[in-house]
């Protein structure tokens, strides 16, 4: 009987290594797919977001970029109004659709970057990444000014709910 108990007792660890295994492989994938470059692809960068409307109440997916700033993941468009940004400001969690490279849905906070300089800093980094040659297929470049950018685009920074997405810089 103890050798049956020692048995069972070996076999559980051995599982749950492999569900934890597989944990860390679905974890590997999502931080490459997070971890985008200047020099990253369109397709790469395409997510989706699921808010929550803000006067209708109802969920809203959209195709949107990401794009990753010092190792931190943002929301923003080319200068206009956007209806993600009023969904966002009102209900702040809504779901990251990751799926290209790996297919999932990251459970997100969405942050406003009020700060003048910080967004400046932000913005800055996003041009000259939509400034390089290899997006000069599908935006036409240069992009807007920062000044145009500061006063009109919406920037949202994202944090993720599941403590175990961990973002490292990787430029």
């Amino acid at each position: 009987m103890s050798h049956s108990l020692r048995a069972a007792s070996q076999e559980r660890p051995i599982e749950q290594q492999s569900e934890e295994e597989e944990q860390r492989t679905m974890d590997d994938r999502i931080e490459r797919a997070l971890a985008i470059t200047p020099q990253s692809s369109a397709s790469a960068r395409t997510i989706d977001i699921t808010t929550t409307g803000a006067k209708s109440g109802r969920q809203r997916r959209i195709e949107i970029w990401f794009y990753r700033v010092d190792g931190e993941i943002y929301l923003t468009t080319q200068p206009a109004v956007r209806d993600w940004y009023a969904n966002l400001l009102a209900n702040p969690e809504f779901t990251f659709h990751l799926k290209h490279g790996v297919r999932a849905d990251l459970a997100a906070r969405a942050e406003p970057v009020p700060d003048p300089a910080e967004r400046r800093h932000i913005f800055s980094s996003i041009i000259a990444d939509l400034n390089q040659p290899r997006h000069s297929a599908y935006i036409a470049q240069p992009v807007e000014s920062i000044d145009q950018w500061m006063s009109g685009s919406p920037l949202m920074h994202v944090r993720f709910e599941d403590s175990r997405v961990r973002l490292e810089d990787r430029r």
